[in-house]
């Protein structure tokens, strides 16, 4: 079944966005979405066809990492704005973030300048689906440097689509912006608590 765009556009309105910034923003990844069904179509049909070992099905298929991943990162970010910033709102992963980073505001520290690493890509939080444990990671690029095994928690877009139609290089701006507007409470949904107790320290 080809992939359907989730629909984001309660974003629109949200303070420290412009509706012409989202609205290019969603555009981006509707993109992506046509671009994975492509692909999708694409090396069925030639495995269809017997074209398995064509150089058009290998590149397809080196290819695909970029547009998934560029749909569902979109994904996960979108849905994880909107809200209001508050990490209150979700009392035990913020317990959670202040023991493995030393309080809340170590971990947020670490997550901005993260953030800011020169270039372009995403600043995430994840959780390692083994240990339970959380770590920022700056990628680079959609389909390369993800952690194995790990669920994003927080995604940042760090591309510059993402801020500069509203703050040009400031990109220190933009994420100030997006912590006005995290959705901690969707945030929390993604942690796995019961594997995150058997990291705590004893």
């Amino acid at each position: 079944m080809a992939y359907q765009a989730m629909d984001f556009n309660y974003l629109l309105g949200m303070p420290g966005f412009s509706d012409a910034l989202l609205k290019n923003h969603f555009s981006l990844y509707q993109g992506y979405v046509n671009h994975t069904n492509k692909e999708i179509e694409t090396f069925t049909r030639l495995e269809r066809e017997g074209k398995s070992d064509s150089l058009e099905f290998q590149e397809t298929k080196r290819h695909f990492g970029w547009e998934f991943d560029g749909m569902r990162l979109h994904e996960f970010y979108f849905s994880n704005l909107g809200g209001a910033g508050d990490i209150n709102e979700t009392g035990e992963l913020k317990a959670l973030v202040a023991t493995q980073f030393g309080s809340y505001e170590a971990w947020e520290k670490d997550f901005k300048a993260t953030g800011a690493v020169r270039g372009v890509g995403w600043a995430i939080l994840y959780q390692d689906t083994l240990t339970g444990r959380l770590a920022n990671f700056w990628i680079n690029e959609h389909d390369k440097g993800h952690p194995a095994g790990c669920m994003p928690i927080l995604v940042m877009d760090c591309w510059e689509h993402a801020y500069m139609l509203d703050y040009g290089i400031k990109r220190a701006d933009y994420v100030t912006a997006f912590f006005h507007n995290i959705n901690w409470p969707q945030a929390q949904t993604r942690v796995n608590f019961q594997l995150a107790r058997l990291a705590q320290p004893a």
